[in-house]
């Protein structure tokens, strides 16, 4: 990945920046802090390359959404990819990924293209069958993070902050983004494989393909006993 400034950049900055990117398509919304602390870097340098990573166009600043009791002063800034920077990762396929769907929606229908996206999702009964085999004590947030994450997609569970039935699976990246907000069907298709290895109905809380920072889907927890 090269980060295109007008004025070129020295090496080691570069890179740096780049693990930066990286960092929170990886692990999410970030803050200054917290990609310090993942870096290990000062939070002074990590602010400086996200004034430059913003100024790109690669990342925007937010707003840190609080749960409870909120303490003194502003609300820590969390840092997220555009859709410019999330298309740095991408293989640069968007275009002609989108003229084959027109044409098989011109030629078979809106059942053609589902049939299409379904068949695309069947990894995800594949493959968490084959994960929650190897390892049984993962929770199915955790096993379907590592089906999306072996498939591109940068998942991880996050916890919710009270006591709930349920984690959010994220998704940091997704690999079909561009074209899956011309065809919902593709974000459809996920939804229903992962409801049906599930056995349950789970929601679609944000889709990055909608302009969301991250893809979150609500999972419910194993019951115990």
């Amino acid at each position: 990945m090269e980060f295109d400034r007008t004025t070129a950049a020295p090496a080691g900055d570069a890179s740096t920046r780049e693990r930066v990117v990286r960092s929170i398509l990886e692990n999410g919304p970030s803050t200054a802090v917290e990609l310090a602390a993942l870096l290990h870097l000062t939070p002074a340098a990590v602010r400086r390359h996200l004034d430059l990573l913003v100024a790109d166009g690669m990342v925007v600043g937010r707003e840190q959404k609080v749960y409870g009791h909120r303490g003194r002063g502003r609300p820590a800034k969390v840092f997220v990819l555009t859709d410019g920077g999330r298309h740095r990762f991408d293989q640069g396929y968007d275009t002609l990924a989108a003229d084959a769907l027109r044409y098989l929606r011109e030629t078979g229908g809106e059942e053609a293209v589902l049939a299409f996206a379904r068949r695309r999702a069947s990894f995800i009964e594949r493959d968490y069958a084959v994960i929650t085999a190897r390892e049984p004590d993962l929770s199915p947030a955790e096993a379907l993070a590592k089906v999306f994450s072996a498939e591109g997609y940068a998942a991880s569970v996050r916890q919710l902050p009270v006591v709930s039935a349920a984690d959010q699976l994220c998704q940091q990246h997704c690999p079909v983004s561009h074209v899956a907000g011309e065809f919902p069907q593709l974000c459809e298709a996920e939804t229903e494989a992962i409801s049906q290895v599930l056995g349950t109905h789970v929601q679609r809380l944000a889709t990055i393909a909608l302009g969301d920072g991250v893809c979150t889907t609500c999972i419910p927890k194993k019951k115990e006993g």
